[in-house]
């Protein structure tokens, strides 16, 4: 019997009250639960808006320790109750350390581990070095009751090596919680294409099925009238060949869903050849900071 598994990402806009947003998480989940979805995506950070746009000290009180955190604690039993496993995306607290995470939680509600953001960046809006430290954890793939699945977390999937450490380590599909929209130091440009190509990309060389869950809408800044961030949703699934079989546009709230067969790409990734005709010889220059 061919192994079968059946994916989903959630794409919705996030407000101030965490309570909300993970009851609203929760009834997406268990829309994507009813299709059939086995491992259910929803986007990044989701407890609560996306606080990254300004360096202001009170957000560090909303991280939490990654088992005590309010998303793990509410949506583990959800896992458990509908039989999936979820990718949660949180801000974690260790001691003096803060980490933009993701805990992978398994189909009987046991949490697997924790994916520490290995690429943070810094830039207008998106001021991630203020508030995470580089994760620690190395990338990550779990073995989970539906097949191996490796995450990484929003600017991760710019970065072909991290699609290629995960699909190394045996992931058989990969999945990128994300929250990405507008660049507020110039209105005219919008990343959604590229930034839906880049792991279309990944796909392909990786034989892999990609899942990318984005937020959508337009989130304002406090204290900054007129400022804001307008977030770009796009979020879809790329099939082994980067051919989009779901996706949505920038503004729908709601749930995708799509099946791949894991025998079938096993075999299929085998007959490329890429990972047989890999010279590792050769590559010396990307384990460096910058070629000799």
């Amino acid at each position: 019997m061919a192994r079968i598994i059946k994916v989903a990402a959630i794409q919705t806009a996030y407000d101030l009250n965490l309570d909300a947003n993970i009851k609203k998480t929760a009834g997406f989940i268990r829309e994507a639960a009813g299709q059939g979805a086995q491992v259910v995506l929803p986007s990044e950070l989701f407890q609560g808006p996306y606080f990254c746009v300004t360096q202001e000290e009170h957000w560090f009180a909303t991280a939490h320790p990654w088992r005590e955190h309010p998303c793990v604690t509410a949506l583990a039993p959800l896992a458990a109750e509908l039989g999936i496993v979820l990718p949660i995306s949180i801000y974690e607290r260790e001691g003096p350390h803060y980490f933009n995470s993701v805990v992978m939680i398994d189909a009987d509600g046991s949490p697997m581990g924790v994916y520490r953001k290995s690429h943070i960046p810094d830039g207008p809006g998106y001021q991630e070095k203020y508030y995470f430290r580089p994760g620690d954890t190395g990338f990550c793939v779990w073995d989970t009751r539906f097949g191996k699945v490796g995450v990484g977390i929003c600017w991760d999937q710019w970065y072909p090596e991290a699609a290629r450490a995960m699909a190394l380590m045996g992931a058989e599909v990969l999945f990128y919680p994300t929250a990405i929209g507008s660049e507020p130091h110039d209105e005219t440009l919008d990343t959604a294409a590229p930034w839906r190509r880049a792991m279309q990309g990944h796909a392909v060389s990786n034989v892999i099925p990609v899942v990318g869950a984005n937020r959508t809408g337009f989130e304002p800044w406090a204290g900054y009238p007129g400022g804001g961030q307008r977030f770009y949703g796009s979020s879809f699934i790329a099939d082994h060949r980067g051919d989009l079989v779901a996706e949505f546009g920038k503004d729908e709230e709601g749930v995708l869903a799509a099946e791949f067969d894991l025998d079938f790409l096993t075999t299929h990734r085998a007959a490329w050849g890429f990972f047989r005709d890999r010279r590792t010889d050769l590559y010396g220059a990307l384990s460096g900071p910058r070629p000799a």
